[in-house]
């Protein structure tokens, strides 16, 4: 029986005006925070994205746990290819060069970092600046090595002070060809590491920004109980001195926490 549609035998379309379903955008994968020997780690995200904040975490070696925090330029929907493909890089090839018993981490985070820029400028996306802290904490010797590309800079508080971890190298994804470099810093018992996005060093309150001084000031009087209480924080700080939500870009902090002795 055939009803409000016509009877009889339709002609099957040619082969070129079959429909295909479109290629969505790709979504960065879900990170897991790996549970950590005598430390913990953790990250805390303020709102919902919309730029190109995100991190990432693996481990690679029964005593490394690799972390990163990137900063992709361009609004969240521009920049979703970018991120997979830094993703992508910093999950099978960090495995592959950070797995092994016996090697120069210094030397691993350089080759990461190279692969990582290529990634970046390898993208379909037009977002061509990258700014990210690469990082591989050594469970039994207490040591981060880094590589900080062109990202705000990282933060270490123990019992001196709190030092900064400034830049190893440019941006990913502005140039073919870039040196790379590497870098290593103790974590000692009861000391922290800090990483915090651009947003957050940029957030303003009547033209004046949150800044690199008060961020420091914040660690140093985050309680050192866990990690997370480290970052909230920090967050915390922005939206009081902002006196409003920090919705103006991404806000995020990712810390490492060993325990006191």
């Amino acid at each position: 029986m055939c009803a409000n549609f016509g009877c009889g035998f339709a002609k099957p379309l040619p082969l070129l005006q079959k429909k295909t379903a479109p290629t969505l955008p790709c979504d960065p994968i879900r990170a897991e925070i790996p549970a950590l020997r005598g430390a913990e780690i953790a990250a805390v995200y303020y709102g919902q994205r919309q730029s190109g904040d995100f991190y990432d975490f693996q481990r690679v070696h029964p005593q490394r746990v690799l972390f990163g925090l990137f900063d992709a330029a361009g609004h969240v929907e521009a920049n979703r290819g970018t991120l997979c493909a830094a993703q992508s890089v910093f999950r099978k090839l960090g495995k592959q060069l950070f797995s092994q018993d016996d090697i120069n981490e210094m030397d691993a985070m350089i080759e990461l970092s190279q692969q990582l820029n290529r990634a970046v400028l390898g993208a379909e996306d037009l977002v061509r600046s990258c700014p990210a802290f690469v990082a591989c904490y050594n469970e039994g010797y207490g040591i981060v090595c880094y590589a900080n590309a062109g990202h705000t800079p990282g933060m270490v508080r123990d019992g001196k002070g709190v030092v900064e971890l400034p830049a190893t190298g440019l941006p990913f994804g502005l140039f073919s060809h870039i040196t790379s470099e590497a870098a290593m810093v103790a974590i000692e018992p009861g000391a922290a590491m800090l990483l915090v996005s651009r947003g957050i060093i940029e957030a303003a309150h009547k033209k004046e920004e949150f800044g690199m001084e008060r961020a420091k000031q914040a660690l140093a009087r985050a309680g050192g109980q866990n990690a997370k209480e480290i970052c909230t924080t920090v967050l915390d700080s922005v939206r009081q001195f902002m006196g409003t939500p920090p919705t103006h870009d991404d806000v995020t902090a990712l810390s490492l926490l060993r325990a006191s002795a």
